[in-house]
């Protein structure tokens, strides 16, 4: 039996989207820059690889905080408690704070957390 057209076109935009998320990876641009083989070497202290610098997110200000002695980043809206095995705690020679989320169910997960300066 046959699916009707209507049917399969939502589900190629959906495998498309996903295709495409699971595809986010440095794609060279950063390839000259002094910090990409720092970041290739950054691991959480669960020993976790965070991935290139083209797979974290630069952060304002307003988008992270401390409480309560742990971290905390906005993504997606809300905010989420970072674990703590996933702050990375060598010098952070980018400066800017940087969070590598992943997503599970649509629910953001972080893998690495390095903090910087407020400003």
């Amino acid at each position: 039996m046959a699916v009707p057209a209507f049917r399969t076109i939502p589900l190629v935009a959906v495998a498309a989207r996903i295709g495409l998320a699971a595809e986010a990876r440095d794609d060279g641009r950063y390839a000259n820059s002094p910090l990409k083989g720092w970041f290739e070497s950054l691991q959480s202290k669960g020993g976790g690889p965070c991935c290139a610098d083209a797979d974290g997110t630069a952060l304002d200000d307003v988008d992270w905080e401390t409480r309560d002695g742990h971290y905390r980043v906005r993504l997606l809206g809300n905010w989420i408690e970072v674990p703590d095995d996933t702050v990375i705690t060598e010098p952070n020679r980018a400066g800017r704070t940087m969070v590598w989320p992943y997503y599970v169910n649509g629910r953001p997960m972080i893998r690495c957390f390095m903090p910087g300066s407020m400003t």
